[in-house]
């Protein structure tokens, strides 16, 4: 039988607290997220930015960039890897996947919002808090799991959310704000409409 898009995004969003027990990860805590009343699932909306929303990332990274000028970091290991695609990964894990790298953004980002970098944030911020409680919703949303992950994807998906999880330990907040700043476009153009498109990206 097959599941619509948002569905399909309920249901597999259901299984992140199973896959988490089972793989021993656990999700990367973010900002408090007010959810809508109706909590209805549309990751449909997300398969393009409006090109405000975008222009506001670009504004965000480009201040950032300027920053780094007077700054020396020494960062040998990226947190996201040319790996990292998540294509990789079956359909279901995708928007888990997409929900712990979201929250870790915005868990960046907002520390970052006190320094000289605030104003040109808050849009950023404002977008990915939306796309995250979002995806909340779609969780909430559905009634019941189905069934358990298997196989060796499982697996995949636990090393990156592993990783997630164990960036703010292992790397410096400097070396954090640049993979998190340099990942903002993958982020929006490759792994969130991946997720928006549900099986129709391959």
């Amino acid at each position: 039988m097959k599941l619509g898009l948002a569905g399909g995004c309920l249901l597999l969003l259901m299984l992140t607290a199973a896959v988490l027990r089972r793989t021993q990860a656990a999700p990367v805590p973010g900002p408090p997220c007010v959810l809508p009343k109706a909590r209805v699932c549309d990751m449909a909306q997300f398969k393009s930015l409006a090109p405000r929303e975008l222009q506001a990332f670009k504004t965000a990274r480009d201040a950032f960039e300027e920053s780094l000028l007077l700054k020396d970091y020494t960062c040998s290991h990226p947190l996201f890897p040319r790996p990292w695609d998540l294509r990789q990964l079956q359909v279901w894990e995708r928007p888990v996947a997409l929900q712990a790298e979201l929250a870790l953004t915005l868990r960046v980002l907002a520390t970052m919002a006190n320094s000289t970098l605030g104003d040109v944030l808050d849009q950023p911020l404002r977008t990915l808090g939306h796309i995250h409680c979002q995806l909340q919703a779609c969780a909430l949303a559905q009634p019941t799991a189905g069934p358990r992950p298997h196989g060796r994807h499982r697996h995949h998906l636990s090393h990156w959310l592993q990783r997630l999880q164990q960036a703010p330990q292992k790397e410096t907040p400097g070396c954090l704000q640049i993979s998190v700043m340099f990942n903002l476009f993958r982020l929006l153009t490759l792994d969130l409409r991946c997720v928006a498109s549900g099986h129709l990206c391959v």
